[in-house]
């Protein structure tokens, strides 16, 4: 004779998946929008994988999660509110990088470099050199400073700011995206200052020069000294790109309420 055949209903298998479930998709929304998990070289199955690891390991911080039905029109809702959430922790954390490239390609233009870009393949569009560069400088500073803990504590700390089944738009009012734009030009013209203000001298200098030598060719002499003093300014100046990008991860952390 057959044993007796195993079931369960739709509340007690909620009960048991919706404490990692709503995590994960909180978890999976920020390793699509934020920096370094969302290059296009991780592939979408590592972070699957990843998001369910780390759903797993925050088990322990998180609040007990309601139990919805997965009928109900308050599914979708928290569906989206999941998501919502991850996406907006991940797009804040951007805002740390946008701030340095902006910053390279305003340097990159005083360099005259901006004409020498190439397909970046992590965003798929085109990209200088400079700002490519200090690209990669600012996501080494981001993993030295703790950046990726950063944004797995954000994830905790949200589930008891933004509980689950709350209003799916709270998180638009609780972390203004719109209004995070001027940190990256105030930044970005923060760490560029120096070196546009060198360039600058010069170009006020190759002037005085054409002036009082007009038989000289200004232009031959022009970009190679350009470049040269762009160079020497940039390895000159990148060690003082730390403390910008500490205090935009601080800023983050206020904007997460981490701090």
């Amino acid at each position: 004779m057959p044993g007796p055949m195993l079931t369960f209903s739709e509340a007690q298998l909620m009960a048991w998946l919706a404490p990692v479930f709503w995590p994960f998709l909180r978890v999976l929304g920020v390793l699509s929008s934020a920096p370094v998990f969302s290059a296009r070289s991780v592939p979408v199955r590592t972070r699957i994988g990843l998001a369910l690891v780390i759903a797993i390991c925050l088990q322990p911080a998180l609040p007990q999660a309601p139990t919805l039905s997965l009928t109900g029109p308050q599914a979708l809702e928290a569906v989206v509110q999941q998501l919502a959430i991850g996406l907006s922790i991940g797009l804040a954390a951007r805002i740390v990088f946008a701030a340095v490239e902006m910053a390279g390609e305003i340097v990159g233009l005083q360099m005259g470099l901006n004409f020498a870009g190439f397909f970046d393949p992590a965003t798929g569009g085109q990209a200088s050199t400079v700002g490519r560069f200090y690209g990669n400088t600012v996501m080494l500073l981001f993993i030295v400073f703790n950046g990726h803990w950063l944004l797995i504590q954000a994830v905790a700390a949200s589930f008891a700011t933004l509980p689950v089944g709350a209003d799916a738009w709270t998180v638009l009012q609780r972390m203004p995206l719109h209004q995070l734009g001027g940190l990256v030009f105030g930044y970005g013209l923060w760490i560029a200052l120096p070196l546009v203000v060198l360039l600058l001298f010069v170009n006020v200098v190759l002037g005085i020069i054409s002036r009082i030598a007009p038989q000289m060719n200004v232009f031959a002499i022009g970009f190679p000294l350009t470049l040269s003093v762009g160079l020497v300014g940039i390895a000159a100046t990148l060690p003082l790109l730390a403390e910008p990008v500490r205090q935009l991860m601080q800023r983050l952390a206020a904007l997460y309420g981490l701090s």
